[in-house]
């Protein structure tokens, strides 16, 4: 979903329409921001905050009328709330915070497979994006421009990384 504060808060609330099972939602944020912008990344946590807020304790049908919100419009400004989200607020982001989020969900994941009895490393989608890595390997490594025979996407890709390799060089 890419996208920051308020724009990516706004794809969250559809992905978990009301009347669907509760999907746990984390929120990561950080204390100091890597490019301060005036009072932006104080915007941006209280989106965050917000949110959170949101998602556990929702709005009533009877609140969205004491608004003064048309009868019509209720049901749609309603939110059930009781959503389980987690809010992870570190410091700053740096490699050392980086490592230690992707560590505690490789951790999450390993332990839900566990309790699930399920391998959640052994995926068939992954070993077969093992299989193709194999095939642009070389294809990366070629001193020449080698003949690309993947999807369109694929080959664009290669291509862009072997000209900024070049560029860079």
């Amino acid at each position: 979903m890419g996208r920051a504060g308020d724009e990516r808060a706004a794809l969250l609330l559809p992905a978990d329409p009301p009347g669907h099972d509760a999907r746990p939602c984390d929120f990561i944020a950080f204390h100091r921001t890597l490019n301060p912008l005036g009072r932006h990344h104080d915007l941006l946590l209280a989106n965050v905050f917000a949110q959170a807020e949101a998602l556990a304790f929702g709005k009533t049908a009877d609140e969205v009328r004491a608004e003064g919100t048309p009868e019509r419009l209720v049901p749609h400004r309603t939110f059930e709330g009781n959503r389980p989200t987690s809010v992870i607020l570190a410091e700053q982001l740096t490699p050392e915070t980086l490592g230690t989020l992707v560590a505690l969900y490789e951790h999450s994941v390993f332990t839900q497979g566990v309790i699930w009895h399920i391998d959640s490393f052994d995926q068939w989608g992954v070993e077969l994006g093992k299989q193709l890595a194999q095939r642009i390997i070389p294809e990366l490594a070629s001193a020449t421009e080698p003949p690309l025979r993947h999807d369109s996407s694929t080959n664009a890709l290669i291509r862009r990384h072997r000209g900024r390799r070049t560029e860079a060089a």
